[in-house]
């Protein structure tokens, strides 16, 4: 009798198991799979985005003219409700249209691979080169009165040593593994490089201002073989952007091999001269920036939203394209499939899915903070915790994000809620021949669902094969259109898209994780 009623139990406890499972539509995730996979068009977006409207530096005239694009082809998707929102004011706008370097010295002369540092003042001469060497107080002696009108090097020589290994790479088994056994958010905040952060590198910066050299140029803290990995100048007062930070001296990131060798030169004693120009202009000061809405309008649930997004902005070394370039053609894609899902099936999403292309996340995530701010809560972002949250916060049920180059979508980081972990198992499930089949209660940070997730909103990250992100296309000359993977992209497409039907279908939101006002 005791086995008989263990039998029974073992066999309520699975069926309601069965019962409890989250559901997957089958016959939409065909579909969805069948113009995501087969009849993409995401290569066709991503090449729009980046080789017509690359790059589009925040506050620039490209990104103005990729705002424009976007949303005219969001009308041609279908979407409703396509405007844009302001968030700022973010400041001055930058635009370069040409730079180059050159270098001279006795025996040979060679042309120098390099990006300015954005925010930089136009300049066009050619000036002595000198090394620099502040590292402590009683170096500045040595240089004072000598810098004006020279270009001016401040990094030392890095090593550089051949690849012996491919610099792209995929998720293995252990490495997904390990991803999925971490058991709480791992909290990663970004790194800022260069002379920031303590007194000497205040007062190096300090001290070149007042010296007022002709340029400043330093090497690519990572990378070789031409692979220039750059960002904003440093400004003498605040963020180059600000009005307030006033002119601000040309500044330059070389490659690795011409820094070195320029260095070695020095070292020998020989002479070397260098010419820049770069011909920009400052833009728009204190103008307001946008980020791009569009919408799948819901059904019986319409006063709810299911958000997906991306960073729209990108830094000016190239075109944008694995950052972020691919993460909003996947988005504006994943829109596309959806809008076919739809009227194959006759149907319509019972939430809202609206989509959401960020701006001024390269500066700091300014876009995604101010349209949470705009929406869902007071305070929060960088001005610090959330004080009062606002009535729509309680009508978002996700926001889903990509931002991590072109790599296939592996699974998910679940950002802490274990609540959700049941549901997109089952959601995950339809796509294991695609290898998308890991969660993580870990976080990834850095990017726009943090915006979101600080808002007590369900906000996530999806994991993705990193390929040469880091090593060669991440803030990066070489970040160009070439660099992106069609089928990881197409894959990624078909996964955001079925995430963003099956939330919106459900008959409750997603669960929350706890969440309490000023943490």
């Amino acid at each position: 009798m005791r086995k008989l009623f263990l039998l029974l139990l073992v066999s309520f406890l699975y069926t309601g198991n069965l019962m409890a499972q989250e559901s997957v539509d089958t016959t939409a995730v065909k579909i969805m799979r069948k113009h995501g996979l087969e009849k993409s068009q995401v290569m066709d977006i991503a090449s729009y985005i980046t080789d017509v409207y690359g790059p589009r530096l925040t506050g620039s005239v490209q990104l103005d003219n990729a705002i424009g694009w976007a949303k005219t082809r969001l009308t041609d998707m279908g979407l409703k409700n396509i405007h844009t929102e302001d968030w700022g004011p973010f400041g001055r706008g930058w635009s370069f249209n040409r730079f180059s370097l050159h270098a001279d010295f006795e025996y040979s002369s060679f042309q120098v691979i390099g990006v300015p540092k954005a925010w930089s003042q136009p300049v066009d001469g050619k000036a002595d080169v000198i090394f620099v060497d502040l590292r402590t107080e009683d170096d500045f002696a040595k240089y004072k009165g000598k810098l004006k009108g020279k270009i001016v090097l401040i990094d030392t020589m890095r090593t550089v040593t051949e690849w012996f290994e491919a610099p792209a790479k995929r998720r293995d088994a252990a490495d997904l593994l390990a991803l999925a056994n971490q058991p709480t958010p791992a909290e990663r905040g970004a790194g800022m490089r260069g002379f920031t952060g303590n007194r000497m590198n205040e007062m190096r910066w300090q001290f070149l201002y007042e010296e007022a050299p002709l340029a400043i140029i330093d090497r690519s803290f990572k990378g070789d073989l031409g692979v220039v990995f750059s960002g904003g100048a440093r400004a003498q007062n605040g963020v180059p952007q600000k009005v307030e930070a006033g002119d601000i001296i040309p500044q330059a990131t070389i490659s690795v091999e011409h820094y070195n060798r320029i260095m070695r030169l020095l070292a020998k004693g020989i002479p070397v001269q260098m010419e820049i120009k770069l011909e920009c202009e400052f833009i728009n000061e204190n103008r307001m920036q946008q980020n791009v809405i569009a919408e799948i309008e819901g059904t019986d649930k319409a006063d709810e939203v299911v958000m997906i997004g991306a960073h729209f902005d990108s830094w000016h070394l190239a075109t944008g394209a694995t950052d972020n370039g691919a993460g909003s053609a996947v988005m504006m894609e994943a829109m596309r499939i959806l809008q076919e899902t739809y009227k194959e099936t006759g149907t319509k999403p019972r939430r809202t899915i609206r989509l959401g292309l960020w701006t001024g996340e390269e500066q700091g995530l300014f876009g995604s903070i101010g349209y949470v701010q705009e929406h869902y809560a007071v305070g929060g972002g960088r001005t610090g915790p959330v004080t009062a949250l606002k009535p729509e916060q309680e009508k978002i049920s996700a926001y889903y994000n990509m931002d991590n180059g072109t790599g296939k979508i592996r699974g998910v980081y679940m950002q802490g809620n274990q609540g959700v972990a049941p549901i997109f198992r089952a959601w995950l499930d339809p796509f294991k021949d695609l290898e998308a089949t890991t969660l993580t209660m870990s976080n990834t940070g850095g990017t726009d669902h943090l915006a979101f997730d600080a808002a007590g909103i369900p906000g996530f990250q999806f994991i993705q094969d990193p390929i040469a992100y880091s090593t060669r296309t991440h803030h990066s000359n070489m970040d160009n259109y070439d660099h992106l993977v069609a089928d990881d992209l197409k894959q990624a497409a078909t996964i955001i898209a079925s995430f963003a039907y099956h939330t919106a279908m459900r008959e409750e939101k997603l669960p929350r994780k706890p969440f309490k006002i000023g943490n």
